[in-house]
């Protein structure tokens, strides 16, 4: 397994009516949902170690410091990328950036866990 730091990837997504705030139950607006803009961002996270973890190893969202700063209609386009800035032990960080067609949209430093699925799901 190696984690290389500066790694990144990049994903992009159309706004559905399923991924606004009246859906989500964050707010009543047609609009891209804080929750979803997290979601996209853990997804892209998680996309990025793809190929870097052994086999019997995968990673659970431990923290999430995130910025919504503007507003996207249904039906524009919104990318995310995620980028590894730190390795420490088991803990992967990342920066992440997403955008819309215009602007950027929101930022996020996300850490990350890598875990054995088997062990981790006999504990709970």
């Amino acid at each position: 397994m190696e984690i290389k730091i500066g790694h990144s990837f990049t994903q992009e997504i159309t706004v559905q009516h399923k991924d606004t705030a009246a859906v989500y139950g964050s707010g009543k607006l047609e609009v891209f949902a804080t929750p979803a803009m997290v979601g996209l961002m853990e997804n892209t996270a998680i996309k990025c170690l793809e190929g870097m973890l052994d086999t019997d190893s995968d990673t659970v969202g431990i923290e999430i410091n995130t910025k919504h700063v503007k507003a996207t209609a249904v039906g524009k386009k919104v990318g995310c990328k995620a980028t590894i800035t730190e390795v420490d032990g088991r803990r992967i960080r990342f920066e992440i950036e997403a955008w819309d067609e215009t602007t950027p949209i929101g930022t996020a430093v996300h850490d990350r866990f890598i875990i054995n699925p088997e062990k981790f799901m006999s504990k709970l």
